[in-house]
């Protein structure tokens, strides 16, 4: 029956395989092997499933938290991946890809558990899934969040050659109780912002059309305003927060965590507070690094579009009351990243510059 069905297909001079269709199953089994004990790197005693299995299973029981709420979030990598192609930075992009999706759900108060990722691409290049997976299981590791699953779908008529996309996604937990934003966010609250590592996953778009006529020997050349190259700066990974946030958990007395991500400043701080308020953001305050003051000379693009399109700085907020702003500037202390007081909470509506 099965012959009666196939017909001709047996024949070896009409033989079509699935990598001639431009799937390479032998590449997707090398690359597997060669990214399951960077993905183990990352487990935790609640995974309960290996690398591979159909469904990525993680144990549910929160002992140590009273009325478990899970919190999830997905997000990519964006079109800074144009960057990751062209100069071969795929571990940075897969560490990105964890920090977009991390530090959303840290703003719920959430504490990482796990994370999935899906990756897209035109040829499966077993080395190159490696450099991703282990960028992807270092911002894991450093989120205390174990990565459990993901897929790899080769798609040649999709992606262009040399070319993927990056999706993530990451689950957290934290009691009901002890969700963030609060409720009591008020006027005169004190907004602290802790730097950003650069222009993080936001922006790109922009950035690259202002970079656009950049000679390729210019790219990595060592630029004394930036410090390094341009090709340096520009696919550096994205600051990942899940270190500060757990101190904040475990000793302060947070109202509310802001990613600043798309929309910046200006988009992003309204999102936690309460109608009827505002915040003030205070130039002088923040810390801009000379990337951005780079793209706004070269586009030109004016403040405004700078400061609702990237993050100038600053890539996680932190509202408290202005009596324990000490506190917590001294619980941030000995990370590496300048938190300054750059804010405060007002009445009114939206965020002004002053």
């Amino acid at each position: 029956m099965l012959e009666k069905l196939l017909g001709n297909a047996n024949r070896d001079d009409q033989s079509l395989t699935y990598a001639e269709a431009g799937v390479s199953i032998d590449a997707q089994d090398k690359a597997i092997d060669l990214l399951k004990p960077h993905a183990r790197s990352t487990f935790r005693p609640e995974v309960l499933t290996d690398v591979g299995a159909f469904g990525a299973a993680f144990s549910a029981s929160f002992e140590n938290v009273d009325d478990p709420v899970l919190v999830s979030s997905t997000d990519g990598v964006g079109t800074k991946l144009k960057y990751a192609y062209r100069f071969g930075t795929h571990r940075n992009a897969g560490i990105d890809l964890v920090s977009t999706c991390v530090n959303d759900i840290i703003c719920a108060g959430a504490s990482p558990l796990f994370f999935l990722d899906y990756i897209g691409l035109n040829k499966v290049i077993p080395e190159v899934i490696e450099e991703i997976v282990s960028g992807i299981s270092e911002g894991c590791r450093e989120s205390g969040c174990a990565l459990i699953g993901g897929e790899i779908a080769e798609m040649r008529d999709t992606y262009a050659s040399g070319e993927y996309d990056l999706v993530g996604f990451a689950t957290g937990v934290v009691a009901r109780k002890k969700m963030l934003p609060r409720s009591d966010i008020a006027a005169g609250d004190q907004i602290i912002g802790i730097s950003s590592s650069g222009i993080h996953c936001n922006g790109y778009s922009l950035a690259r059309r202002v970079f656009a006529e950049i000679a390729d020997e210019e790219w990595h050349k060592h630029d004394d305003e930036l410090g390094c190259s341009l090709m340096s700066e520009v696919t550096r990974p994205a600051r990942i927060y899940a270190s500060e946030a757990k101190a904040l958990f475990d000793g302060g007395n947070v109202k509310a965590l802001v990613h600043i991500s798309g929309g910046g400043l200006r988009d992003n701080i309204p999102r936690v507070i309460p109608q009827g308020l505002g915040a003030k953001i205070h130039r002088d305050k923040l810390a801009v690094p000379p990337i951005f003051k780079r793209i706004a000379h070269l586009g030109p693009v004016d403040e405004a579009e700078m400061f609702r399109t990237f993050n100038m700085g600053t890539g996680l907020a932190i509202i408290v009351s202005k009596e324990e702003v000490q506190a917590h500037l001294d619980l941030l202390k000995g990370f590496d990243a300048q938190v300054r007081v750059i804010g405060e909470i007002a009445d009114g509506f939206g965020v002004e510059l002053c």
